[in-house]
């Protein structure tokens, strides 16, 4: 007998430590993926853990590690169950920290309509804010200056619509609000709320309504069933089941809610989307001009690198040049236009960082090669293979003759020549004629770009540093180079006098998003 209390003791402590392990284990887990989560990503998970966290206790969050923790104390999250947070993460699209939790992007998709937990509602919001653009954001405060708070200051659309749910003018069953704000401000939003409505409004009603079940508890409930109403045909039994209400007549629809809205929403990210399914992403040229005979640009070879990383993540194939010349470029566009392979792929991608004037880039024998010229190569008619597909074009070069900054920050500009100042051509005259292209300058027109001798350009490490940070959550390219200019112009030179601006001009007729690559950032 004393012997079996021993080997029963010692197989207590044994197990007593593989749970301590194992809860070891999934603490690290959790640090670990919050560790890689920006601030802006626990902002997202406050607002869309909203309906099943206390607002008083959200208030006070700090880090991912926070919302965890609430998590884990309301049982919603532990070693055995962490779906969860793999619903969280993909709703903010962060998919790479998936693996640490031994989901993937499909296996949260299959199961999303099983355990899923973020409401339509929360879902419809949290949509909206990540289309809603700092500009936008400041016309619907405009707006609703009347109904806010004089004093409130609100720095994201997560925070207007947080605020507006506080005092009650957005509910789950009252939008109009939003209505008609984006009537004004962005009409085409309005169809996110539409297909909101269509899915929970007027046409369907929850059976809790009809007491056959309790009210929405996302701790047990995993599906909702709803009914379309009126019915023109009698009830039909579904999985044998009838429901009926007096004086109506109810066909009872088995309805996976959280499924149908990813569908929605996938839907709404990809209608009217360039394809980039395919199994070549595309080409990516880098054309890194350093050395000419009156100056070097220091920190270019910095950007360069940057964008090889950034692009040979998102799948493309990037070839880099150094050092080209006038001719040697506009030869180097004639050969791409001629490469059988575009026909394969999805998109094609030139970055060119050199000196530069008004509309055209120079060679690094100081010769201007216009960027209408460069891009003319890839017309449709030039290019047929890339004919309807995107061609974005990234030019990190000045656009003007301002004197270049002091002290590690240049001017992507050669020192102006006053003897012989040529003729500005407008951004207008620089923009291709043919659709599907993009142009990223780095300034407006008539202005200089600036350049750390050491970390490299303004732009293009904004570029790098948005794309890294706005692909994985399905942003178009149109909404990152949005980001982009917001970076660089709060930017400023080492005296605090020097300013930038970016500008992207563009004829694409389809949103661009690149597909979310399986690896994380390169940085």
């Amino acid at each position: 007998l004393s012997a079996f209390r021993q080997r029963e003791a010692v197989s207590a402590v044994g197990s007593s430590n593989m749970e301590n392990d194992i809860s070891l284990k999934f603490h690290q887990q959790l640090f670990l993926i919050s560790e890689n989560l920006v601030t802006e990503d626990v902002a997202a998970l406050k607002f869309l853990c909203t309906d099943l966290l206390h607002l008083s206790k959200l208030e006070g969050v700090k880090s991912a590690a926070d919302i965890f923790k609430l998590l884990m104390a309301q049982e919603y999250l532990n070693v055995e169950d962490t779906f969860i947070l793999a619903e969280l993460l993909y709703r903010i699209k962060c998919h790479s920290l998936l693996e640490k939790l031994g989901y993937t992007k499909e296996k949260v998709q299959e199961r999303l309509s099983e355990k899923g937990r973020i409401s339509p509602y929360r879902q419809m919001l949290y949509e909206l804010s990540e289309n809603i653009t700092s500009v936008m954001l400041k016309e619907i405060t405009f707006l609703l200056r009347d109904h806010l708070p004089k004093r409130c200051m609100i720095l994201s659309a997560l925070d207007l619509l947080t605020l507006l749910e506080k005092q009650s003018l957005l509910t789950k069953d009252n939008v109009k609000i939003l209505e008609d704000v984006f009537m004004t401000i962005s009409p085409d939003l309005l169809e996110t709320i539409d297909l909101y409505k269509k899915g929970k409004g007027e046409k369907f009603i929850l059976l809790k309504e009809l007491g056959v079940l309790p009210s929405f508890c996302p701790t047990k409930m995993h599906k909702r069933r709803c009914v379309l109403l009126p019915s023109e045909e009698e009830g039909t039994p579904v999985d044998g089941v009838f429901y009926s209400k007096v004086g109506l007549k109810y066909k009872v629809l088995e309805v996976l809610v959280l499924f149908s809205f990813t569908f929605f929403f996938s839907f709404l990210q990809t209608m009217k989307s360039y394809k980039m399914d395919g199994p070549h992403r595309g080409f990516c040229l880098i054309i890194n001009n350093v050395n000419f005979n009156s100056s070097q640009r220091k920190g270019s070879c910095k950007d360069a690198e940057q964008l090889e990383r950034v692009f040979t993540w998102l799948g493309l194939d990037v070839r880099t040049y150094t050092d080209l010349t006038s001719r040697e470029i506009i030869n180097l566009m004639e050969t791409w236009q001629r490469v059988p392979d575009h026909k394969d792929r999805n998109c094609f991608i030139c970055c060119i960082l050199s000196h530069g004037k008004s509309g055209a880039i120079y060679g690094t024998d100081e010769k201007l090669v216009s960027i209408r010229v460069l891009t003319s190569h890839f017309t449709a008619k030039q290019c047929p293979q890339l004919a309807a597909k995107p061609k974005l074009f990234f030019i990190q070069a000045c656009q003007g003759d301002k004197i270049q900054c002091p002290v590690y920050v240049v001017t992507d500009g050669p020192t102006p020549d006053l003897s012989s100042m040529q003729e500005r051509v407008v951004l207008s005259e620089s923009i291709p004629e043919e659709a599907d292209f993009l142009l990223g300058m780095a300034t407006v027109d008539g202005y200089v770009s600036f350049r750390h001798m050491e970390e490299g350009s303004w732009y293009i490490q904004a570029l790098c540093s948005k794309l890294q940070l706005l692909v994985p959550r399905g942003e178009d390219i149109l909404s990152i180079l949005t980001e982009v200019n917001e970076d660089v112009a709060r930017r400023d030179s080492p005296s605090g006098t020097k300013k930038q601006m970016p500008q992207p001009a563009y004829t694409l007729r389809r949103k661009f998003i690149f597909p979310i690559p399986m690896d994380p950032p390169p940085s």
